[in-house]
């Protein structure tokens, strides 16, 4: 069964849990809500122990076998998480999974996270066991024309009233970046009047958020400007954002990046290309250039690199995942080769 994400609270209410679950999608905030309140229905339930995974290419799926007929000796219920990285569990992950979700008991509950997925990949028989067990949720972009709405639903949530105006000077602050329209929002929380916001009001109290945060970083790596990069790098490290966030949103570009490079080669209109990956309109003659810029083999090199900052974020490899942050954007402005054996041996 298919839910959009804003039918899960009132689909858990109205039919409880199901025994599996999939969230699938490029955009970080609206993948991390839907994935919390799962973990917060299965709370309630009592799925008291939970386990993760994170499925890499070297991931060795009879560990969820083996954790799933695991009798714990803490709690009668389990909750796996399982996150796959590329979004593809290939031959054997496909298998697992099918005679897993074959065994599964109503003692275990299952979250699965993946990335966007493409259509081939939602017609195997791994994802269509899924959903006939189960429930998949597919995450969509917010667009641009899309996005005032999404920010006066978020602002109605929170008890703030703006009319037309403030809600567009707010839009045009946060420009996509629905990590830093969730950031706005708590700060008007705190400093918004309690009559309805106007346009000057929303612009004297909301900071100009493309200082420091993550979707700026993006628009200077793609621009080649690495002393800024660096710099915003340097302001997000210092705010306390999580490195996990910023490499999420380097990967996600990366992944676009490496897709418009297909499109070009292989003769595909990269305007369509690009508006099927939900790139703003705004943001594609600076995609189509960095494109145009960085090859297809240095764009996957690039992917692999950030495979392993992720696995120094988890401790799973040696190094400082801030440091290799700065390598990654380094090589993407085209500062610093790939060809070093430093770079070579990481992606190891």
């Amino acid at each position: 069964m298919r839910l959009k994400a804003e039918q899960l609270s009132a689909h858990l209410a109205s039919k409880g849990l199901a025994s599996v679950y999939i969230i699938s999608g490029d955009e970080p905030l609206l993948v991390q809500e839907s994935a919390d309140i799962i973990r917060t229905a299965a709370k309630l339930h009592g799925y008291n122990e939970r386990r993760l995974f994170y499925a890499d290419s070297k991931f060795d799926w009879n560990s969820v076998l083996i954790e799933a007929s695991h009798i714990s000796l803490f709690s009668e219920k389990k909750f796996l998480e399982i996150r796959i990285i590329s979004g593809k569990p290939g031959d054997k992950g496909s298998k697992t999974l099918q005679e897993y979700l074959s065994k599964i008991n109503t003692e275990t509950l299952t979250l699965i996270i993946t990335p966007k997925l493409d259509s081939s990949s939602t017609r195997g028989k791994w994802f269509t066991a899924i959903e006939n067990q189960g429930i998949s949720i597919q995450i969509w972009p917010v667009s641009t024309p899309q996005l005032p709405q999404w920010l006066n639903r978020r602002l109605n949530q929170s008890g703030i009233k703006a009319n037309q105006e403030a809600i567009r000077v707010l839009a045009d602050r946060v420009e996509g970046n629905l990590l830093s329209a969730i950031q706005e929002i708590e700060k008007l929380k705190l400093l918004a009047p309690e009559r309805e916001l106007t346009g000057q009001a929303m612009s004297d109290i909301v900071v100009d958020s493309s200082r420091f945060n993550v979707f700026v970083l993006l628009g200077k790596i793609m621009e080649s400007e690495a002393k800024k990069a660096c710099h915003v790098l340097q302001g997000l490290r210092s705010e306390g954002t999580d490195a996990t966030i910023i490499l999420w949103a380097i990967t996600r570009d990366l992944r676009i990046l490496i897709k418009g490079s297909e499109a070009v080669q292989s003769g595909e209109g990269i305007d369509s290309v690009l508006q099927k990956l939900g790139v703003w309109e705004s943001r594609r003659p600076l995609v189509k250039k960095t494109i145009s810029r960085i090859p297809i083999e240095r764009l996957r090199q690039m992917l692999k690199l950030s495979g392993a900052i992720d696995r120094g974020i988890k401790g799973t490899r040696q190094g400082s995942p801030w440091d290799d942050l700065t390598t990654l954007i380094l090589v993407l402005c085209g500062i610093q080769s790939f060809n070093s054996r430093s770079l070579r041996l990481a992606i190891q």
